[in-house]
C-alpha cells in the first residue's frame, strides 16, 4: 500500500474503532490520546505485516519471537524482520487485512486490549477451525483474535501479539 494511503487507513480504523468500542474515551484525555496512538500503532503495524513491509513492523512489536525462532531455526534470532517475512510467508501467521477492529478496553495503566477480524484475499471472513485433529467441540471456530498494544516507558508503542497462526 503506497504511503499516501496511509492517513485514510488509520482515519478510517479510528472511525470503525470508535463506531464499535465499548464507549467513548474523552479524545481530550491522556487516555485518550494514547488509546488513538495505540490504534494508530496496532492498524500500521497489521498494515506492515499485510504489506511485507517487514522491517517497519519489526519496529513496532514488542512481543515475543520465541514461535518465530523455533519455526525457523536457520535464522539468526536477532534478524527479527526475516523472522516476520517467514511468520506470515512461510509458517502459517495469517498476516490478512483488518475487516473489524474494536478496543475493548484498557487492560493496565498504557496497556490497550483489541479485538479483531480479519479479511482474506476473496472478501470472507477469516475463521481458523479446530487444529491437527481436534474436533469443533474441543476447539470451537474462531474469528476475533485478541491483540494487545503497550505505551513503553519511553512513550512510545509497541504490539504485543502477532496475528492468528493457522496450521
Amino acid at each position: 500500500m503506497p504511503r499516501s494511503f496511509l492517513p485514510i487507513l488509520i482515519a478510517a480504523g479510528s472511525l470503525l474503532l470508535g463506531s464499535c468500542g465499548p464507549g467513548p474515551i474523552s479524545t481530550g484525555s491522556q487516555e485518550g490520546n494514547d488509546a488513538q496512538i495505540a490504534t494508530e500503532t496496532l492498524l500500521q503495524f497489521l498494515s506492515n505485516l499485510h504489506e511485507g513491509r517487514y522491517e517497519e513492523a519489526a519496529a513496532s512489536y514488542g512481543g515475543t519471537y520465541e514461535t518465530m525462532i523455533d519455526h525457523n531455526p536457520s535464522i539468526n534470532p536477532a534478524d527479527h524482520a526475516s523472522l516476520m517475512k517467514n511468520a506470515c510467508e512461510i509458517n502459517g501467521a495469517q498476516c490478512l487485512e483488518v475487516e473489524n477492529a474494536q478496543l475493548i478496553g484498557q487492560t493496565t495503566p498504557g496497556q490497550f486490549t483489541f479485538s479483531l477480524q480479519f479479511q482474506q484475499q476473496d472478501g470472507a471472513l477469516y475463521v481458523r477451525g479446530p487444529c491437527c485433529g481436534a474436533s469443533e467441540t474441543d476447539e470451537p471456530a474462531q474469528s476475533l483474535f485478541p491483540v494487545s498494544v503497550k505505551k513503553t516507558p519511553e512513550g512510545t508503542f509497541l504490539v504485543l501479539d502477532m496475528p492468528p497462526y493457522s496450521p
